[in-house]
């Protein structure tokens, strides 16, 4: 990330604290809707991975989903909410942050659609949360694995799309925003 300016750093920061708060925010209320369906949880780490997914296509730099990943695992091993995965968060936390970049370099590449790119990237960031949950702390087969994964991609599919719906709100203050600055 050479050459990169204050103003993305600052933005890449906020983006990811804003992720890292919404889940701390979402999680209560997504855990009520899946205990009640008797399901394993992921929803609120969709919701979390969102902000992420919008800050790496703003900023639009290799890895910026990543540092944001970073960023998030800093602020929850500083704050002591690592949760059931003790010091093994940053995998947790990096994981989904670099299949996100990978999902939005290979959708730019191919020239996917910006609402089908976040949806892709957040769905597939989701679905690596959960296997990187289950694989530090779960431990989850079969039938029930397969719930997971399928929540953590649903999920994230429609944060993904409610993502797309936020960047071009953010799109269009950018846009206003310039007008105004000329």
């Amino acid at each position: 990330m050479k050459n990169i300016s204050v103003r993305d750093l600052i933005l890449l920061a906020l983006f990811a604290d804003i992720g890292f708060a919404a889940k701390r925010l979402i999680a209560p209320v997504a855990n009520v809707l899946t205990d009640f369906l008797r399901v394993p949880g992921g929803i609120g780490t969709a919701f979390s991975l969102m902000f992420l997914v919008i800050g790496a296509c703003v900023i639009r730099r290799k890895g910026s989903a990543a540092v944001m990943g970073l960023v998030q695992c800093v602020l929850a091993m500083s704050l002591g909410m690592t949760g059931a995965m003790g010091m093994l968060s940053p995998v947790g936390y990096i994981l989904p942050g670099v299949i996100i970049d990978l999902i939005i370099a290979a959708c730019t590449r191919y020239n996917v659609s910006l609402p089908v790119t976040m949806t892709a990237a957040n769905a597939a960031g989701s679905a690596m949360a959960a296997l990187t949950a289950n694989f530090i702390v779960f431990r989850l087969r079969g039938a029930v694995l397969a719930l997971y994964l399928l929540i953590g991609l649903i999920s994230g599919g429609l944060c993904g799309l409610l993502a797309a719906v936020i960047f071009r709100r953010i799109r269009l203050l950018y846009r206003t925003a310039d007008e105004r600055s000329d």
